[in-house]
């Protein structure tokens, strides 16, 4: 299957992704997203030239698990109306979206299967199941800044929060290292991606 495929779906889980952190912080009584006038779906709010476009780009090219990031919805801990508590539902919002549009594409690939019989269908329920697939598995690492680093913020005391956050916010570099490390030299981050792909796959076949 032609890899632009994955890219194509790639942008729209991310906008939705991001999205979804500032739809429930602003239930929770954090309405910075929505003041910002990122609660769109409009994907040229949420675009990051390198996250989004480039990044996933070069992934791809080289090999690499598709993935990528949009520009990050703005969220402010402290205008949460139970901070340690709601932070944590804020996090997790982006996987769970992730999940669902995964079960979504595996909807089209059985609809594609079973009565349209379509090729192309099938191509789009493939990428948009296994992109989101990667993209839920990937946030859940318990790793600065990923979603599911928020289990690790729940631990850490709340005098030290500051300097955790801060940390957070310029961890990036360090799961890049993870991910370039772990397919080019280690090999388990492939080997765990692609053993999900294949699960998700059988389930499909």
């Amino acid at each position: 299957m032609p890899s632009y495929y994955f890219f194509i779906a790639l942008v729209p889980s991310i906008v939705l992704h991001e999205v979804s952190h500032g739809w429930v912080a602003n239930l929770f009584g954090d309405p910075t997203a929505k003041d910002a006038h990122r609660l769109t779906l409009n994907p040229l709010r949420h675009v990051d030239p390198f996250g989004t476009v480039l990044l996933p780009a070069l992934m791809l090219i080289s090999g690499l698990p598709a993935f990528g990031y949009a520009k990050p919805v703005p969220v402010n801990i402290a205008r949460l109306r139970k901070p340690r508590q709601q932070s944590l539902y804020v996090s997790l919002a982006g996987p769970i979206v992730n999940i669902i549009l995964s079960g979504v594409g595996f909807a089209i690939c059985e609809l594609a299967l079973h009565v349209t019989l379509n090729q192309t269908m099938l191509n789009i329920g493939i990428a948009l199941g296994l992109v989101n697939l990667i993209l839920a598995v990937f946030n859940l690492l318990p790793i600065p800044p990923l979603d599911g680093s928020a289990i690790i913020e729940r631990f850490v005391p709340a005098k030290h929060l500051g300097s955790y956050y801060q940390f957070r916010a310029r961890a990036l570099p360090f799961v890049m290292a993870f991910v370039i490390l772990g397919s080019f030299v280690f090999h388990f981050g492939s080997n765990a991606l692609a053993s999900v792909e294949n699960w998700w796959l059988n389930l499909l076949f």
